[in-house]
């Protein structure tokens, strides 16, 4: 098949399947995904609602993995190989401590701020091995999706307007400053949090 061909097969691809892609690229990752997906909204390409909801079971999809993982993984791979994300065991024990006070807020909080960076595997993973209700637990986390959600697809669609409405010369300037200045302040929280964590 040549790439004339090929081209408009994969184009019919992603148009029929373009749900169950974002469903998947949800689960592997989240955030970044859901901004791309408010400029995709904007553009036409997805539609607000099935989008909406699809990312929001996306991710709550990958909650549930990290729970599990939490429940019966959690202290075994953090003390062998908790190094490769930056985990102590220090820092899991801190958690569990607040975790007995604070788990509510600790996972909205988590949730709808994105656990600035790693942080946010190391707070599902906690909520699983301190054996928070798994109930209590999807109920916060999808309280706090809505909002995660709503606000970066917001964002997306917001940085889609702004981009139409820039000359085409600054187009590629716009979009590697939107990525650098994205990517800066979650460098900045994360280390700030696991600063405060480890203090």
């Amino acid at each position: 098949m040549s790439l004339v061909d090929f081209v408009p097969h994969f184009l019919g691809f992603l148009a029929s399947y373009k749900y169950v892609l974002l469903f998947v690229g949800i689960v592997i990752e989240g955030p970044i995904l859901m901004v791309a997906s408010g400029l995709l909204i904007h553009a036409g390409f997805f539609e607000l609602t099935p989008a909406f909801w699809v990312i929001v079971v996306g991710d709550l999809t990958g909650d549930v993995v990290w729970y599990y993982v939490g429940y019966y993984f959690a202290e075994p791979m953090i003390r062998k190989h908790g190094h490769f994300l930056k985990i102590t065991p220090e820092m899991l024990e801190r958690a569990k401590k607040l975790f007995n006070k604070y788990h509510v807020k600790i996972l909205l909080i988590s949730k709808v701020t994105i656990g600035f960076g790693g942080m946010a595997l190391a707070t599902l993973m906690t909520a699983g091995a301190m054996r928070v209700s798994f109930k209590k637990y999807m109920s916060l986390n999808l309280l706090g999706e809505l909002f995660l959600v709503g606000g970066l697809l917001a964002l997306g669609y917001f940085f889609g307007q702004l981009y139409n409405s820039i000359a085409d010369a600054m187009k590629i300037y716009f979009v590697v400053g939107v990525i650098l200045g994205v990517s800066g302040l979650i460098y900045y929280f994360s280390k700030r949090i696991k600063k405060e964590l480890t203090s």
